[in-house]
């Protein structure tokens, strides 16, 4: 109910923050996107609650009354062990994200995200239904192994929730602002190079949290090739606005037609 509730809290902030200062004008407007976006909200939400009915924090529970993990095997101070479970966590969700760029089958699951032809709050809760149930097994794997306190999985999944819609965000931030944020959490003008059409910028700003991550392993890009105004959202193939009904958007992970985009390539980060 927490998560829940900051999600929705959030979402609404974010959309009005979208209406009174755009960073971009779209074309396509939310009457063709949302209902779609937003769909894949509750559909997933739903899947996760049938296929992990404790979710993360309830393992978290567990595993904290039988001291499994890392971290209760070091006898780390609770402070500590919720502070760097939380950090972990995020190092996690980075390579994650990293693998799911860089494996041809994990692609087509996660270039529905990718697909959106604008970038707004809602893209940052566009993921495909088998990707979210993936993404759940891999943390709840992770929670395990660390032995995280149940405090630091509430917190991480309040950020991760909270930081995914506002770097998605077609929201206006002064040049200055964003350039102090970047050091302590990923901007929308940060995280908006990675939906570019360009591989090379889609294939850099991994993280979703904390910005360290793409500057630490060499995936950082501080702006897109042709500015944030003109910059083209998406991917190659899928362009024709069709493919923004919630129907295409399940079956595009299943349509042999990822071959003209060179998955795991990267140049080097300007």
């Amino acid at each position: 109910m927490i998560r829940l509730g900051a999600f929705a809290g959030i979402l609404a902030l974010m959309a009005l923050w979208e209406l009174w200062a755009p960073r971009r004008h779209q074309v396509i407007g939310r009457l063709r996107r949302w209902p779609s976006n937003l769909g894949i909200v509750v559909l997933n939400t739903l899947l996760v609650r049938l296929a992990f009915p404790s979710a993360a924090v309830g393992l978290a529970l567990l595993a904290e009354s039988r001291g499994w993990g890392l971290l209760p095997a070091l006898g780390a101070p609770p402070w500590l062990a919720i502070a760097t479970a939380v950090v972990l966590l995020d190092l996690a969700i980075y390579l994650q994200h990293v693998l799911f760029h860089a494996v041809p089958v994990l692609w087509r699951l996660h270039r529905m995200h990718h697909a959106d032809l604008e970038f707004d709050v809602t893209t940052g809760a566009r993921f495909h239904p088998i990707e979210i149930l993936l993404s759940m097994a891999i943390k709840l794997g992770v929670v395990a192994a660390l032995g995280a306190p149940a405090a630091a999985v509430l917190i991480f999944e309040v950020l991760l929730n909270a930081t995914s819609m506002f770097n998605h965000g077609n929201v206006r931030l002064p040049a200055g602002l964003d350039r102090m944020l970047r050091w302590l959490v990923v901007t929308p003008d940060m995280h908006r190079v990675h939906h570019s059409i360009l591989p090379r910028e889609t294939n850099s700003n991994f993280g979703f949290n904390l910005p360290w991550w793409d500057r630490l392993f060499g995936t950082y890009r501080a702006q897109p090739q042709a500015g944030h105004q003109a910059m083209t959202i998406g991917i190659e193939q899928f362009r024709d606005p069709r493919e923004l009904r919630l129907d295409r958007m399940l079956w595009q992970p299943f349509r042999d037609d990822d071959h003209s985009y060179p998955l795991g390539r990267r140049e080097p980060a300007t």
